[in-house]
């Protein structure tokens, strides 16, 4: 089969890959149908992460099952199926706590931007549908796999309420999902912080009612000046940087609350600081599993459109200049299709 490899930074190739096979009797394998490159993806991309040696990526994807280990149960060839970028047992401690994300025998993915995908921990991590879904609303349940998952967490850690004021830290896929999230968790205000034009109406067509252009001090200063001095009840931090962290912590009220999903790079929290902040911090991997079978039949009737997301599609082949697309900004995310 084929799939995208990375090599180095700006090196992601497109070539003959091993095939997606049953090892252990609680894996399934799936025939992509569609997939996607993360924002995520673009840490190792631009050098940020080690690369080692030239491994496979992706870790998001919406399938059908090709086969299912001898130990899956409910599954069979043919279903579409809806999973986690993070595996899960679903029977675990932590998974029962609703922390699938955490599972036990967690293993997170990353050979995904490919035509078959083994999926380990098969019966806890895919959720099928009764049918096949139209091909229209691929795109919106490819994007629960992470980036909306990612976004519901990140509002529901940083505990938006109705009627509350929610503020949303990046402009990426899950800052964008982020705005759904609030915006169906009831905020009454949702204020997105982003620069580019084309984000910012996505914003305000998923629910944003303000748009901050300011970032920094300048951020926080504009954020405490819409609020009344006090700052925002939510805070959802969506992109991994230390600006964005200390943005997201400066801008939530005493007594509000940090939902931070953005993978953290270089940063750091002042323990003092947070300590008389009377600031509430949580975050990590989304437990993606816990949403699915909501977040699903949102999006199967209708109520959420989280798809609009991508902003370019490609042919699997082309992954490369998926990854350069969003690299250079010229994309939100890219959608690629086997």
């Amino acid at each position: 089969m084929r799939g995208a490899m990375i090599y180095a930074p700006g090196d992601v190739r497109f070539e003959t890959v091993d095939d997606a096979k049953i090892l252990k009797p609680t894996d399934a394998v799936i025939r992509t149908a569609v997939t996607c490159v993360c924002g995520s993806d673009l840490w190792p991309y631009r050098g940020a992460e080690p690369i080692g040696d030239p491994h496979p990526m992706g870790h998001e994807y919406v399938g059908f099952v090709e086969e299912a280990g001898s130990e899956v149960t409910g599954l069979t060839p043919g279903q579409f199926v809806v999973g986690s970028f993070a595996t899960s047992d679903n029977t675990c401690a932590n998974c029962k706590n609703g922390f699938q994300a955490n599972c036990l025998h967690r293993e997170f993915m990353s050979t995904c931007q490919a035509e078959y995908v083994r999926i380990p921990n098969a019966q806890g991590t895919l959720v099928a549908l009764d049918e096949t879904p139209d091909e229209s609303l691929w795109p919106g349940l490819l994007a629960l796999s992470d980036v909306m998952g990612t976004g519901w967490w990140a509002a529901d850690a940083a505990e938006v309420r109705p009627g509350s004021t929610a503020v949303v830290v990046g402009d990426g896929a899950v800052g964008l999902s982020g705005v759904i999230a609030a915006k169906e968790m009831g905020a009454e205000r949702i204020i997105a912080m982003s620069r580019h034009e084309s984000r910012q109406k996505l914003a305000l067509e998923f629910g944003a009612t303000d748009i901050v252009t300011e970032r920094g001090e300048e951020g926080i200063a504009r954020i405490k000046e819409m609020t009344g001095g006090i700052g925002a009840d939510s805070v959802l931090e969506c992109v991994g940087t230390a600006q964005a962290m200390q943005q997201a912590l400066y801008s939530a009220r005493p007594g509000g609350n940090v939902g931070f999903v953005g993978v953290p790079h270089d940063v750091s929290v002042d323990g003092q600081e947070l300590f008389f902040s009377h600031v509430g911090l949580r975050g990590g991997p989304a437990p993606v599993r816990r949403y699915l079978p909501d977040l699903i039949d949102r999006v199967l009737t209708g109520r959420i459109d989280p798809g609009k997301v991508f902003d370019l599609t490609l042919p699997l082949e082309q992954v490369a200049e998926g990854y350069k697309a969003m690299d250079e900004r010229l994309a939100i995310k890219t959608l690629l299709t086997p």
